[in-house]
């Protein structure tokens, strides 16, 4: 009888456990727990090269790319990529054995060009040469979606992230409607909600507004769009996995179980206590918000409003979107910090204060 929490998840509920930004050892442990697949943000390269225990092989990985590019920026790129190698290897397998249904590894690189579609392209199809499980993830904007709709349409698996409202979904599962159709070829869209991002930014906009609101209502906000947005996602029957995103708290993947969703958690924190507490398997995805509870955040939260409502945003609005604002603002700062260290590095190894053997491949370390 399996006893585990995951295991359990997986046996009682079409529900599965992806993790996020793992070190190599986590992802060892996310796959004996149970783990299916994994996502990798932008600031994923800063959190291995502070890791306590990763932090050096880290360092000698920087190393590598900087002496394998003519720029800070191309290192920066180089490095998350070096990084994320061995973690794509070990989903391969899980990939193999499933016919490519699981094992995906998703990638999403620079984030302050990420309002150029060419640039996203350009890291995409890079990122792709680090092996076949490999899932391009794009921010869902309108540079995103046009650089979506030539990854699709070249038969690339997709994770459409920084989903916050509906109406980002439909134009995603549209897209991918349209250009499959035109094309016969069906990669996978992962759809990516990020409740926990969206409770943040409505939190700080309650705190800053001092908008008087029972925090009973507000802690159902982002489930509450992340229920709609699933919910007219299977209406509609349309081809792609929710994957639940940005959890900030263990409701982020408990109020998740039953639903057809993928839910991308970090360990720590976060899978190593839902482990710990090994709460009951029980399906709430499809328990109802009250329409009261839903009338009130419509009604003093303006971009819950534009989130919940399918027709709250368009495709123009996207990029500007407060909480999107918000999730990109992290990762930017995140990959400035790296690029700050490799360009220090850069200077340290033109003036000889660092010696490597550039011939050394340190990537199995």
């Amino acid at each position: 009888m399996d006893t585990q929490y995951f295991q359990r998840v997986t046996k009682l509920s079409p529900t599965r456990f992806w993790i996020n930004n793992p070190t190599r050892e986590q992802a060892d442990l996310a796959i004996a727990a149970g783990a299916v697949g994994c996502t990798n943000n932008p600031s994923y390269s800063q959190k291995i090269i502070d890791h306590p225990r990763e932090g050096l092989y880290a360092s000698q990985l920087l190393d590598d790319a900087i002496q394998e590019t003519n720029s800070t920026s191309e290192a920066v790129v180089l490095f998350q990529r070096k990084l994320v190698i061995p973690i794509a290897e070990k989903f391969l397998p899980l990939y193999r054995q499933s016919d490519g249904e699981q094992g995906y590894v998703s990638i999403q690189g620079d984030p302050i060009n990420e309002e150029d579609p060419d640039v996203i392209l350009l890291e995409a199809r890079n990122n792709l040469q680090i092996g076949k499980n490999i899932c391009c993830k794009v921010p869902t904007t309108e540079a995103g979606l046009r650089a979506m709709e030539v990854l699709i349409g070249e038969g690339v698996a997709v994770n459409a992230t920084e989903i916050f409202g509906v109406s980002q979904m439909i134009s995603v599962c549209e897209l991918y409607k349209r250009v499959t159709w035109r094309t016969g070829l069906k990669p996978m869209l992962y759809m990516s909600h990020i409740a926990g991002i969206y409770d943040d930014y409505l939190k700080n906009y309650v705190d800053e507004k001092k908008v008087k609101i029972e925090p009973d209502i507000l802690w159902q906000a982002g489930l509450a769009i992340a229920r709609k947005t699933y919910n007219v996602m299977k209406e509609r029957d349309y081809s792609a996995v929710f994957v639940a995103g940005g959890a900030r708290g263990l409701q982020h993947f408990t109020e998740m179980v039953g639903g057809e969703v993928c839910v991308t958690i970090n360990w720590e924190g976060m899978a190593d206590k839902l482990l710990e507490a090994n709460y009951p398997v029980v399906y709430r995805i499809f328990n109802p918000v009250p329409q009261k509870v839903i009338d009130e955040l419509m009604e003093k939260l303006p971009d819950f409003k534009r989130g919940y409502l399918d027709d709250g945003l368009s495709e123009e609005e996207y990029e500007g979107f407060g909480p999107v604002q918000l999730f990109r603002s992290s990762f930017i700062k995140s990959w400035k910090q790296v690029l700050n260290l490799a360009e220090e590095r850069r200077k340290a190894l033109e003036e000889g204060a660092i010696h490597l053997d550039a011939g050394k491949n340190r990537m199995s370390q």
